[in-house]
């Protein structure tokens, strides 16, 4: 039995200029600092999604994904908030699968150019992830304003190093925690 969890990242968004992307990189940089999670990063923009079928098969289009969602103990969702819900690319991409979700931990991450940090993105995201089989996090991890917290180069603002350092540790450890149990039950139950 391996000992490291495997939590992919999702980034949900191809829109040019998206500062979600800053957010994705960094909470993937924070995921491979640690030596209990393996992880995988996977980017809306990389998915070329049919326009006209959305049967079983789709799947099989996307086998690097499949196989991921497959092996995975849970998955890292990053998503912007926009309209008060998520983007339409995310959803037709948690669509592809279905039973490879199943009894696995799902942490959020909210952003937005707002103050509310993408918490409406996350509630709207909990129906959607509920439903594929997911088991949500408690705790989520919000970006507000988030222009204003990374520089050009995509490095976060020194000021906000120690403050989301915290909040991260928190969101993972929560994470893993639920990974496990889950993992836990899916071998033994």
């Amino acid at each position: 039995m391996r000992k490291e969890l495997f939590l992919p990242v999702l980034l949900g968004t191809n829109r040019n200029g998206r500062n979600s992307e800053n957010v994705a990189r960094w909470v993937l940089k924070k995921i491979e600092e640690r030596d209990d999670i393996e992880t995988q990063f996977f980017d809306a923009r990389d998915f070329k999604l049919l326009e006209d079928d959305y049967g079983q098969t789709i799947k099989d289009l996307f086998p690097e994904y499949r196989d991921a969602i497959t092996r995975a103990d849970g998955l890292v969702i990053v998503a912007p908030e926009y309209n008060h819900s998520f983007p339409g690319q995310l959803k037709s991409i948690l669509d592809l699968l279905l039973k490879e979700y199943t009894h696995k931990a799902v942490g959020l991450v909210g952003v937005s150019a707002g103050p509310w940090g993408g918490t409406r993105v996350i509630e709207s995201l909990v129906p959607v992830v509920r439903e594929l089989g997911l088991v949500v996090t408690h705790a989520d991890l919000n970006f507000s304003i988030v222009q204003n917290t990374f520089n050009e180069d995509g490095t976060m603002k020194e000021e906000f190093v120690g403050p989301f350092d915290e909040r991260v540790n928190k969101f993972l450890e929560e994470l893993v925690w639920i990974a496990r149990a889950l993992r836990y039950g899916r071998e033994n139950s």
